[in-house]
């Protein structure tokens, strides 16, 4: 009789482990040693400073416009 395979062998999947154990050391050593973490803080900063200008741009405009309407409305009904 022939003898069927069914699942793995044990030496599959020690090799296989240890392939994602070095492919997680690699990764960290990637991460720790450029300072992608700093990058992103640093772009998370920089974005939420650019969301504080809009924002203040915004609303700087909005009072202008604001003003115009209010001005425009007293003119023309006269009062």
């Amino acid at each position: 009789m022939l003898k069927s395979n069914k699942g793995i062998t044990l030496v599959a999947l020690v090799i296989t482990i240890i392939v994602l154990l070095i492919l997680a050391g690699v990764t960290l050593s990637i991460v720790l040693h450029t300072g992608i973490i700093d990058n992103s803080q640093r772009a998370v900063n920089s974005w939420n400073e650019a969301a504080k200008n809009e924002w203040d741009q915004e609303e700087f405009f909005y009072h202008i416009y604001q003003n115009y309407i209010d001005n425009n409305t007293k003119t023309s009904t006269g009062v």
